[in-house]
């Protein structure tokens, strides 16, 4: 018996080109949801657009401390020093975009250094680019 061929939907492969405006709306409303749901939780976020795929990152305040900072032995100042942390990135979220409402999640593993696809929290491989950036805001 031969076996039916057929397409199956894949959420974490393909997708659709996101287009200039397309992008403009995705910052939008990202950054809306974010300052509403997250305040106070990051400085800024960045968004990078690669064909159909929507990375995004945030940007914290380090912590002021007093006393000596991990690296003035290296010879950075404390000024220095927290300028990087300011200016190091937290990879939250790939996100990769079908339709404006459809998007798939793959949440940064720091221990891989690496994207790895998952389910949203409603149990669903797709959802709105809102729930998606829901997955990586857990490093907020």
């Amino acid at each position: 018996m031969a076996k039916a061929k057929g397409w199956v939907f894949d959420s974490h492969s393909g997708g659709v080109k996101i287009t200039p405006a397309k992008q403009e709306l995705v910052k939008r409303r990202i950054l809306a949801y974010a300052k509403g749901h997250y305040a106070g939780k990051f400085s800024r976020l960045e968004f990078k657009f690669r064909g159909a795929l929507c990375y995004v990152d945030a940007f914290t305040e380090p912590e002021e401390f007093e006393g000596t900072h991990p690296t003035a032995s290296f010879g950075e100042t404390k000024e220095e020093y927290m300028e990087r942390l300011r200016n190091t990135p937290t990879h939250l979220v790939r996100m990769r975009h079908f339709d404006t409402e459809r998007w798939s999640a793959a949440f940064y593993t720091y221990s891989n250094e690496r994207y790895e696809p998952c389910f949203l929290r409603s149990g669903d491989f797709v959802g709105t680019m809102e729930e998606a950036f829901d997955i990586g805001a857990v490093y907020l």
